[in-house]
């Protein structure tokens, strides 16, 4: 049975010399009404609904050009394709203005005509098709590596694959496979857990180790400006790496893009993580290096990250980086405050280190379990990257990164930690000073399920600080989270679902290292 694949309209004045692309397209399966001039067009599109229009451009009487806005007035989403025998460059150029979706020159083939309705009509289709096909064979060779013992660079290669999938099926969302692709992505997240349980305290050690938190600046800024290049560096606290992808291809046009990957130090939480990166240091030596910093912070763990701009500023002494006088830190938390940095930016690209922290994701994750109204727009982690991208796209961020296009200025990008939808609730205990945090405790003697948890009983050999001999650190595993049992089904069903760090996972420890070069043509 021939498959039915949509309505075509042809509208052109020799439509009888046309007879053999007609009966070509009717073979496979399209159904083809004709007319021979605009106005007929016109009166038909108002009776009847059509997949495509087939349009000449040089009609008689109304040429197509001019009957493009009354089709448009009549279905605004009806697929064009404008046919002419012209080449000249401003006729195409106002045929696309005005949103048709192809334009052919001139003769044209049966098999050009095709190609053309193919990839308008069934576009959606053969993408799904081929989305199914790539990821039943991704899962299963996804599946079949969990079962050896893989290196970093694998889990990372893992989870750009998934992350990269996470767009497709956004995109995609009644292809069906979101169910298999949740339960792969939990269980490696399983197998993940376990490499990290393993592996994470020899890799302090270590200087074969992956790059982590404490090594980032050292390895990919520092050579830059030790060159004497100009360098922008953005931290945008609490993205995971999906969030960038789908953010990713608004900059094409501004940079070119080139990624490398870091793994988070242990929590994944600010305090511990943009600490380590602005330092160099484990928390365990910032502590005791700087302890006015780290003990200012204790009860308050937000205002442990205040004095970042000081812990650089040491950090490229150290590593002989002397151009403390030719840097710039700043931090936005809010829309104001970005606004007033967007507009003074160009004033300070005369500076050879610009470091930015961008905040919005992360207030936006925290708030979401304050605000019935978040809860509903933000249900799950396909609605966080949409806003993530609507953000972005309107952000100063965006606009700051145009201007440093513009002047040339060489970007880079990171996050200092990533996110998970938490979804198992764990039992906690402790006394009145364990920490509050829902993905990592410390505390003393503070206990909780094994099965859940990485308890670390000697701090220091993780690089945490131990303020007193009985201390240890719970961190939580794959999507659970921790509850009090005092009043444990309202906080469970309080943070369920929502996004939380601190914690051990693909999301919250491997993060982007965004290497953006400006584009010539931009300048």
């Amino acid at each position: 049975m021939k498959k039915y694949r949509g309505k075509v309209l042809w509208v052109d004045d020799e439509i009888d010399h046309l007879k053999s692309h007609i009966l070509f397209l009717e073979q496979r399966g399209y159904s083809v009404q004709t007319v021979t001039n605009a106005e007929d067009a016109i009166s038909l599109l108002k009776e009847k609904e059509f997949d495509i229009v087939l349009l000449d451009e040089m009609l008689t009487g109304m040429n197509g050009l001019e009957a493009l806005s009354s089709f448009h007035q009549i279905n605004p989403s009806l697929p064009i394709i404008m046919i002419t025998k012209s080449e000249e460059e401003n006729l195409m150029e106002d045929a696309i203005g005005e949103k048709i979706e192809d334009y052919l020159t001139k003769p044209v083939n049966p098999s050009q005509i095709l190609s053309s309705c193919k990839r308008i009509l069934e576009r959606k289709r053969i993408e799904c098709d081929k989305i199914t096909r790539d990821y039943v064979e991704e899962f299963e060779q996804i599946s079949d590596s969990l079962s050896s013992e893989l290196k970093a660079s694998e889990w990372i290669d893992i989870y750009y694959r998934l992350s990269s999938r996470w767009i497709d099926l956004d995109n995609h969302s009644d292809i069906g496979l979101q169910q298999t692709f949740s339960d792969q992505q939990r269980e490696c997240n399983h197998h993940f857990c376990r490499f990290i349980e393993k592996n994470y305290e020899e890799w302090l050690q270590s200087d074969e180790r992956p790059v982590l938190s404490v090594d980032l600046l050292k390895k990919y800024l520092f050579p830059l400006l030790k060159r004497g290049e100009r360098v922008l560096f953005l931290v945008i606290d609490n993205m995971r790496m999906d969030q960038w992808l789908s953010i990713e291809p608004l900059i094409y046009d501004l940079f070119t893009v080139n990624k490398k990957y870091y793994f988070s130090i242990l929590p994944t939480a600010t305090p511990y993580s943009r600490n380590s990166l602005f330092s160099g240091l484990f928390p365990r030596d910032i502590a005791r290096l700087y302890p006015k910093y780290w003990k200012e912070g204790e009860n308050d763990e937000s205002s442990r990250n205040r004095y970042e701009p000081q812990l650089l500023i040491d950090y490229m002494k150290r590593e002989g980086v002397d151009i403390v006088s030719k840097t710039k830190y700043i931090k936005l938390l809010n829309a104001e405050e970005a606004n007033r940095i967007e507009n003074q930016i160009e004033s300070y690209f005369s500076l050879q280190l610009i470091s930015m922290i961008f905040n919005f994701i992360d207030i936006m994750a925290h708030r979401r379990s304050e605000s019935q109204i978040l809860q509903e727009i933000l249900p799950d982690e396909s609605a966080y990257r949409s806003l993530t991208r609507t953000w972005f796209k309107h952000s100063s961020l965006f606009k700051i990164l145009r201007k440093a296009s513009e002047r040339g200025i060489k970007t880079i990008i990171t996050s200092d930690h990533g996110s998970i939808r938490v979804l198992r609730g764990v039992r906690v205990y402790g006394d009145r000073e364990t920490s509050k945090n829902l993905r990592y405790k410390w505390g003393n003697g503070i206990k909780s399920d094994s099965k859940y948890v990485l308890d670390i009983k000697n701090p220091s050999r993780f690089g945490l600080p131990s303020p007193s001999m009985s201390t240890n650190y719970l961190i939580a595993k794959e999507d659970s989270y921790f509850v009090y049992p005092t009043n444990y089904h309202h906080y469970l069903s309080l943070y369920n679902g929502s996004l939380q760090h601190g914690g051990i996972s693909m999301e919250e420890m491997i993060l982007p290292i965004i290497f953006l070069t400006p584009r010539e043509g931009v300048r």
